[in-house]
């Protein structure tokens, strides 16, 4: 049985070191990803030039209809996929080495965080790391300052509160606010059907 790489290991929850044998492979992403983010936080360009440049940062080429306002920060990139008529407002940090998916027509708002790593709670593990997944639904719409934990489900048609910290799944057609959030209400989708 053929062993996994680092990426395989990282992707699927396993705890990693600095000392891990192919580490180092983390560590270049991460330098090659801030290179990336220097040119599209740095300086101005076209719609299409961001797309582009964030077509690089992911390796996916993202749909023209992905609109994002800058400053973004990401740790890795490579593992954010994007649906379409997304749209990601300014000062967001999406730490993916987890796997971040946004699927189409979810709105995030302004300094949203999702973070898909973690350390243990053990003092001598503490350095280590491990990367669970999230996951928001269509039509989900994640507010201001908002954070997302490692391994959250967000269900379609959802609203994160603005400020609220989500460690749990969020199920479809509910609103969630708070520290940490709960349900405040839930949402009938007889009305408009925009999308």
């Amino acid at each position: 049985m053929k062993s996994r790489n680092i990426f395989e290991r990282d992707r699927a929850g396993e705890e990693i070191t600095h000392q891990d044998e192919g580490y180092y492979k983390i560590r270049e992403r991460i330098d090659e990803v801030q290179k990336i983010l220097f040119e599209l936080n740095g300086n101005y360009h076209t719609d299409e030039e961001i797309r582009n440049l964030f077509s690089q940062l992911t390796g996916c080429v993202v749909d023209p209809t992905f609109r994002i306002r800058l400053p973004f920060y990401t740790d890795f990139g490579k593992n954010i996929k994007i649906g379409k008529n997304v749209f990601v407002n300014h000062g967001c940090t999406f730490m993916d080495r987890g796997g971040i998916i946004l699927e189409d027509d979810v709105l995030i708002g302004p300094k949203v965080n999702l973070i898909t790593i973690n350390h243990p709670l053990t003092p001598r593990k503490r350095h280590a790391t491990v990367s669970k997944p999230i996951v928001v639904k269509r039509n989900a719409w994640i507010a201001t300052g908002a954070t997302v934990v490692p391994g959250v489900t967000i269900g379609e048609n959802a609203v994160v509160a603005a400020g609220a910290v989500v460690t749990k799944d969020v199920l479809a057609n509910t609103v969630v606010a708070g520290v940490p959030a709960r349900v405040i209400k839930t949402i009938d989708d007889t009305g408009d059907k925009r999308f």
